[in-house]
C-alpha cells in the first residue's frame, strides 16, 4: 500500500501529518511511504530526516496524489475554491 503525505497547501498551515518517527513505523509494517518535499519544513523536520526513516521524496504534489492509496493531511483535500488548488480532482 502507498501512503502519500502531501505539503499543506492552506495558507498559515505549518502542521504535517506524519512526523518521521511514524513514518519509519509504517515503513517497517510493510508500507511504501511517499513525502513531498518540503512537507515537514515548517513543522521542524527536514526532508533528509523522512529519507532516513525510509520514506522517498515526491517533488510533485499532484502525482503524489494520484499515486496514494491513503492520503495523510492535517486538513481535508481542497476543492480548487478560493483561491486554493483542486486537490480532490487529482486523488487516485
Amino acid at each position: 500500500m502507498k501512503v502519500g503525505i502531501p505539503k499543506e497547501v492552506l495558507p498559515g498551515e505549518t502542521r504535517v501529518a506524519v512526523i518521521p518517527e511514524t513514518v519509519k513505523r509504517l515503513v517497517e509494517k510493510g508500507l511504501e511511504v511517499s513525502v513531498e518535499a518540503g512537507a515537514g519544513t515548517l513543522a521542524g523536520f527536514g526532508d533528509e530526516e523522512y529519507q532516513a526513516a525510509g520514506a522517498t521524496l515526491a517533488a510533485a504534489h499532484d502525482a503524489l496524489l494520484g499515486q496514494s492509496d491513503l492520503l495523510l493531511k492535517v486538513r481535508r483535500p481542497t476543492d480548487g475554491k478560493n483561491g486554493l488548488p483542486d486537490e480532490i480532482s487529482k486523488l487516485k
